[in-house]
């Protein structure tokens, strides 16, 4: 009878554990876009804008600064402008880690490699190691949105990115991801 009891137990425990996984996880699959407003920390700047992201890999995101700095992904290049700057900035998306973060079957396959999701008092998160960097990524502990990351830029400053107003699947012009739209 004890064994029935701690084999019960354990089940128990198993499944509770492995259940924020499976929820993130879930949570993702269904996930095709999400729009968000963030605040985003580099060394000891703030920035804040919004942005509506689309799977896999778009990504628009409006500053909200005087210099009406844009940040646009088409999948393939990610172009960075503003007035502040004379000649936009344009990178291959492979050579930067929103290359992973905006990919969520990549994201998918490593919530299934590793072997649990981390937590603290916030959120659930996970960390990838990539071209000699580390990515996290945060998880809401309630809803189990994406809720943001820190990575470092090509600069290799630690950034924090944070997720605040998420609201996902909502409907998306694909126009807003033409890169041509943003050059000056």
């Amino acid at each position: 009878m004890k064994y029935l009891i701690l084999f019960f137990f354990v089940l128990a425990y198993t499944s509770s554990y492995a259940s924020s996984k499976d929820k993130i996880k879930n949570k993702l699959e269904k996930t095709n876009n999400v729009y968000f407003k963030f605040v985003q920390k580099i060394n000891d700047k703030t920035e804040k804008g919004e942005c509506k992201l689309l799977y896999p890999k778009k990504i628009y995101c409006k500053y909200d600064d005087i210099y009406e700095k844009v940040m646009v992904s088409n999948g393939i290049s990610l172009l960075i402008n503003s007035k502040k700057i004379k000649n936009y900035l344009n990178y291959k998306l492979k050579d930067t880690p929103l290359d992973l973060i905006l990919d969520k079957d990549y994201l998918l396959k490593k919530i299934d490699e590793i072997e649990s999701i981390k937590e603290n008092n916030e959120n659930y998160y996970f960390k990838i190691n990539h071209n000699e960097s580390l990515i996290t990524i945060f998880f809401d502990k309630e809803n189990y949105d994406l809720k943001g990351w820190t990575t470092k830029d090509i600069y290799q400053n630690e950034v924090e990115t944070y997720l605040l107003n998420i609201e996902t699947n909502l409907m998306i012009d694909e126009g807003i991801f033409t890169i041509q739209k943003y050059i000056n």
